[in-house]
């Protein structure tokens, strides 16, 4: 049976559970049965060899890891008498329990994740559980029927109908194999040694892991274009079911599950210090962090870049960037090689937070340590569950030389094909073809419409600070004298209330009121009570002869990196502006200059095609013709 049609037969088994279940507990159950009934099909040709050699060996203390697996020519095994067929009728529940607990460690933990016996215990009292076993039982899951590929690919359908049944999001849980396909392209092509040598091992690792698809759909494209070569999949998943799935997806294609780990990546990464060749991830879209912010600031105000967060912290409503952040926490030295990431975002990480927020920040970390390969934006309806834009981001601790300093964006949002029929959100895919071709985009590096080339800095700019004069005209009314005695100042009220007449500078109002010097608390009293804002009035003058600055008045500009803060102040300015000046006391934390450096990737600006409006005859040609449609049609109601 293909896995297209597999799924939907599978699923219906859940018809059993009306009435007895909730939909959205369908899933809890046909998911775990799901997983034994494929572990089962991998053991079934070593079934009886197992058993036969633990029953002989079981007394002499050996440890059956050691032994059993290369029996059962698998990294699990399993030495139950029972299988899903011959489970009975009676004591359904006591022979699964004994079947499951039999498995080895590895395998076993699958269903302590999906809380298994509790979902036994409730299929017992309903009467159902020996019914549904036999349905499962007669499902042919065998690796020879189903691939890896395809059975991955059936988890995912199951899922997204859990999802759809319980109102959850399958799209955090696994991400489009088109998407997929694309981001693990991008990241292995320039690998040519992993590509083409004879026994080369690679380790690739997703901290977000889902179901293991993208570790998955990585291995199958590696060992695709070199069979020879070999990728090792370490991981972390937060969601105790779906790291299950991931669990016994590696365990039957016989990788060491001891290296996907269960918990949250940000605020306890299980794999610390460990580094990797190719990192991949589909972190969830604009999810909040404060869950996990006491530990994570913890880190960051702690450990500094000692630890993954020492570039800075987003804003709490958008995690992105710190799996980011952690993506190149594990990045290998150059000299042992280096690593390659690809992760999957939306578009907030490109501009989200002025300079100097968290986000600039750490863009900026990124760019001026020249990590960023190259950003792809992707069409739009292309995951389960969301139509926003998305992003890949394909970075690099060891560029080729003709990449260093340059960054290159592919503007993909109009390669697409769309999907015959929706799933979810996802109403578009990427063929392989297109694929093909926006790899092709990448590997070229050349400047073309939908492929522009930058410099690191060009991203960057200084905001500045520009102030304007503060610019009064002075009065004295009892309304204003009133004000300033329920002030500090109201010391001088007498002096004040002598003033006649308007002024337009301070000095000639104080010596009216023939007061030489006011305090600093009088003085701000004084100008907030009795001045009144009047760009024709003289600038109001501190101490020392300066302008005070108007605070209503103060603007921001941001001067490209690449260009001098002088002429472009000179340029873009003060032509409008002539009484303008830049405070410079307003510098950079880090390199001390004046204006605060930030980072932004504005990938529409850099893609924006002028169009030009219709000529004003086309357009007043087209209003008559609606008027003249609307009149007829009003003519015709009251005829």
């Amino acid at each position: 049976m293909h896995q297209q049609t597999l799924a939907p037969f599978i699923w219906n088994i859940a018809d059993l559970l009306l009435g007895a279940f909730r939909p959205s507990e369908y899933g809890r159950i046909i998911l775990p049965f799901t997983v034994l009934r494929r572990l089962e099909c991998v053991l079934e040709p070593s079934r009886d060899k197992v058993r036969s050699q633990y029953e002989a060996m079981k007394a002499s203390g050996v440890d059956m890891d050691l032994i059993l697996p290369t029996t059962a020519g698998a990294t699990f095994y399993n030495v139950s008498q029972f299988s899903l067929a011959s489970v009975g009728s009676t004591s359904t529940r006591a022979n699964l329990e004994d079947y499951i607990a039999k498995f080895s460690a590895n395998a076993r933990q699958v269903f302590d994740h999906f809380a298994f016996d509790r979902w036994l215990e409730k299929l017992e009292k309903a009467n159902l559980l020996y019914l549904v076993a036999q349905k499962f039982a007669a499902v042919d899951l065998h690796p020879d029927k189903i691939s890896n590929h395809e059975m991955g690919l059936v988890f995912e359908h199951l899922i997204r109908k859990f999802a759809e049944s319980s109102n959850d999001d399958a799209g955090q849980y696994f991400t489009p194999r088109d998407v997929v396909r694309l981001a693990t392209t991008l990241v292995f092509a320039p690998d040519h040694q992993a590509l083409n040598g004879d026994g080369v091992v690679r380790t690739v690792y997703d901290c977000a892991a889902g179901t293991g698809g993208f570790l998955s759909s990585a291995i199958e494209q590696v060992y695709e274009w070199n069979p020879n070569a070999r990728l090792v999949p370490y991981a972390q998943e937060l969601n105790p079911e779906t790291y299950a799935i991931s669990v016994a997806d590696k365990l039957i294609q016989g990788y060491d599950t001891r290296n996907i780990k269960l918990g949250n990546t940000l605020s306890d990464d299980h794999l610390p210090h460990e580094q990797f060749d190719y990192c991949l991830a589909n972190p969830p879209f604009g999810v909040k962090w404060e869950n996990v912010q006491k530990q994570v600031q913890a880190e960051h105000s702690q450990q500094g870049f000692a630890g993954r967060f020492g570039a800075g912290l987003p804003r709490v409503g958008d995690g992105s960037l710190l799996f980011l952040m952690h993506l190149l926490s594990k990045r290998k030295p150059v000299e042992l090689g280096g690593s390659r990431i690809g992760i999957v975002l939306s578009g907030s990480p490109l501009f989200n937070g002025g300079a100097g927020s968290g986000e600039s920040e750490i863009r900026r970390w990124i760019l001026e340590n020249d990590w960023l390969e190259a950003i792809i934006a992707l069409p739009t309806d292309l995951f389960y569950n969301t139509g926003i834009g998305t992003y890949i981001w394909v970075l690099s601790n060891h560029k080729d030389a003709l990449r260093k300093g340059k960054v290159q964006l592919i503007d993909a949002s109009a390669m697409h094909a769309p999907m015959r029929k929706s799933l979810g959100s996802k109403r578009k895919y990427l063929s392989d073809e297109q694929i093909a071709e926006i790899a092709k985009l990448h590997e070229a590096f050349e400047v073309r419409p939908n492929s522009k080339i930058f410099a690191s800095t060009d991203f960057g700019y200084r905001r500045i600070t520009v102030e304007r004069p503060l610019r009064l005209r002075f009065s004295v009314t009892p309304e204003k004298l009133a004000a300033y005695e329920n002030t500090k100042g109201s010391d001088q009220i007498e002096a004040f209330a002598s003033v006649q007449g308007e002024f337009d500078n301070l000095s000639a109002f104080l010596k009216a009121a023939s007061i030489k010097r006011l305090g600093k608390g009088a003085l701000k009293a004084a100008l907030a009570c009795f001045g009144e804002r009047d760009a024709n009035a003289q600038p109001v003058l501190d101490d020392k002869g300066n302008p005070q600055a108007d605070a209503d008045l103060r603007e921001f500009e941001n001067v490209p990196l690449n260009q001098s803060i002088d002429d472009y102040f000179g340029r873009e300015v003060l032509p409008h502006l002539p009484d303008a000046w830049i405070d410079a006391g307003k510098t950079d934390a880090k390199d001390g200059q004046v204006g605060i450096v930030g980072y932004e990737i504005n990938f529409n600006r850099y893609f924006y095609v002028y169009q030009p409006p219709r000529p004003l005859a086309e357009i007043d040609a087209d209003l008559k013709a609606v008027e003249a449609e609307i009149a007829a049609l009003l003519g015709e109601v009251t005829a």
